[in-house]
């Protein structure tokens, strides 16, 4: 039975319903509701189904006094308490009780399908919060009992932390194919020439036959001779231009037939 002081709520109110003395159960088979006077109901009158804790009541009570006729406690559902009819949806078999614990079974009945599937599914509601309200005790009850993680240092045990940083790994230096350091020319500028050595010869290589061609630079790494511009002025890396007039031209034949100038 439901606690002392617990809060009393409905669940649901039908305001037509009839109750029919059903003939006693001969053996394990369901009950048909074709057995009994359905045409001359033994009483007729309003069903409220309320719930007070876990546990639901069916009371049948009169339409106009509010007087209780019959009430069935109701712990679980489908159960013994209430139970369905093989032949039809609208009829239902309750287990009565009165105070003194006596119990019977009688027959229900609605006339509207609806109210019938509404006396269902309040039912299974209610069951159904019972069972969630089950689940969450049984889980908290589970939590407070179960084994719980230690995580403390056993004796001796100890533990380490690296929080130094390691040293940063020194990017390689990048290098020409030719093997010498030189870095990338800056964008838009011009890169001064490699400072020489005292022991570095530096041959002049003169232009011949008098056309303006570049001079042609080489590295050779047998030895450390460096082939330059013939003009020491311009710029090793720069654009190549013609070398300065430090050779002279070759002397043209003076002739005195008159020659067009190109």
């Amino acid at each position: 039975m439901a606690a002392e002081g617990e809060y009393e709520s409905i669940l649901c109110v039908k305001p037509e319903v009839n109750v029919y003395r059903i003939p006693p159960r001969a053996s394990n088979r369901a009950y048909r509701a074709a057995d009994w006077k359905l045409d001359v109901p033994d009483w007729s009158g309003r069903m409220r189904i309320t719930a007070k804790g876990k546990v639901a009541f069916i009371k049948l009570e009169d339409k106009v006094s509010g007087e209780l006729f019959a009430q069935a406690p109701v712990k679980e559902y489908p159960g013994v308490a209430v139970e369905t009819v093989s032949d039809s949806s609208r009829y239902f078999v309750l287990r009565i009780q009165d105070d003194n614990g006596r119990s019977a079974f009688i027959g229900v009945g609605f006339g509207d399908r609806g109210d019938a599937f509404d006396f269902n599914v309040a039912l299974q509601d209610h069951f159904k919060w019972v069972k969630q309200e089950n689940e969450l005790s049984k889980s908290a009850q589970l939590g407070d009992s179960g084994p719980k993680l230690d995580l403390g240092f056993k004796e001796g045990q100890t533990i380490t932390l690296n929080i130094g940083q390691g040293k940063k790994r020194d990017k390689p230096r990048p290098q020409s194919s030719g093997g010498f350091g030189l870095l990338p020319p800056p964008p838009g500028g011009k890169i001064a020439p490699p400072p020489s050595s005292g022991s570095s010869n530096h041959n002049v290589v003169p232009q011949t036959g008098g056309t303006a061609t570049g001079c042609l630079l080489e590295l050779d790494s047998s030895n450390s001779n460096t082939v330059v511009q013939s003009n020491p002025g311009s710029d090793l890396w720069g654009d190549f231009t013609a070398p300065a007039s430090s050779v002279p031209p070759p002397s043209r034949p003076q002739n005195t037939t008159n020659w067009i100038q190109f």
